[in-house]
Order: structure tokens, then C-alpha cells, then sequence
């Protein structure tokens, strides 16, 4: 289970706990400009779009530790704006690795991936979905945000339309 207390940064500077989102399902992405997996904004948007009102966010985390995201937060923000429409909160660069890897990661870190495996992000669009539960799953970043498996684990999450 996640700390509902873990501080969050939003991207225009202001600060909130998780759990502001209790309740919620959750899927947390380490987002990047300049990655070959940037085309998933798109998808993680349609998922917004489609599961908002039912209790549903996406939560954006900009990182530059694979050295792909080297804008400021403001151009960041321009960035998903402009390029994709962001709807969901995106915050501030974050760190999610390493030992200044932000608290909200070192928790995150934690759940396995479909191999089992546990430890360090290893690449930009990494996914962790969080369930109302506290429950985990950890997705790499070549599994779409609208793959079968995460589609399923938030539709039986979430009430029914």
C-alpha cells in the first residue's frame, strides 16, 4: 500500500498529499519528451478521457534520468499541452531512481512486474497501477497503456457506468 501522505509536486509548483487521490485507481507513468515511447501520451490521455468520471486518473511524473526529458517544468507543461492534450495531473521532474528517487517511487519500486521482477524504473513509460485496494502492478514501458491486462485490472476496479 502507498503512503497517503507522500508530498506531491505538481508542475505549476503547488503541493499535495497522494491522498488526495485516495479511492482512486491510480496509474503512475514516468513521462519523457524525447523517448520513443512519448507516442503513449496519447493513450494514456484516451484512458483519462474514458475513466475520469468513473474514479480513474493518470498521474504523470516527467523524469530525466534516462536523459530524454531536459526541459524546464514550464516547457514540460507547454509540451503536454500542446503536443497531446494532457487532461491528467502531470508534476513536477521527479527522480525514480537512485537515492534521490522520490519517496511516492521507493514505494513503487517495491511491486513486481509480470516476470516477478522488483527494483530500479528501467526506462521512461514505466507503469504502476495503483488500486483503490493499495494493491500494485507494475507494467514496463513497452506495454501500452491500453493493453488488455492494465484495461482489465481498472475496469474491475472502478464501478460500473
Amino acid at each position: 500500500m502507498v503512503n497517503p501522505a507522500i508530498e506531491l509536486t505538481r508542475i505549476d509548483g503547488t503541493t499535495q498529499p497522494l491522498g488526495d487521490y485516495a479511492g482512486k485507481v491510480l496509474l503512475v507513468v514516468n513521462l519523457a519528451s524525447k523517448c520513443g515511447f512519448t507516442p503513449q501520451y496519447e493513450q494514456l490521455e484516451a484512458l483519462q478521457e474514458k475513466y475520469a468520471d468513473r474514479g480513474f486518473t493518470v498521474l504523470g511524473f516527467p523524469s530525466n534520468q534516462f536523459l530524454q526529458e531536459g526541459g524546464s517544468d514550464e516547457q514540460i507543461a507547454e509540451y503536454c499541452s500542446v503536443t497531446w492534450n494532457v487532461t491528467f495531473p502531470v508534476f513536477s521532474k521527479t527522480k525514480v531512481n537512485g537515492r534521490n528517487r522520490h519517496p511516492l517511487y521507493k514505494e513503487l519500486v517495491t511491486a513486481p512486474d509480470s516476470a516477478g521482477l522488483r527494483g530500479p524504473v528501467l526506462w521512461n513509460f514505466e507503469k504502476f497501477l495503483v488500486l483503490p485496494s493499495g494493491e500494485m502492478h507494475r507494467f514496463r514501458s513497452t506495454t501500452l497503456p491500453d493493453d488488455p491486462a492494465i484495461i482489465a485490472l481498472i475496469e474491475g476496479a472502478l464501478p460500473t457506468a
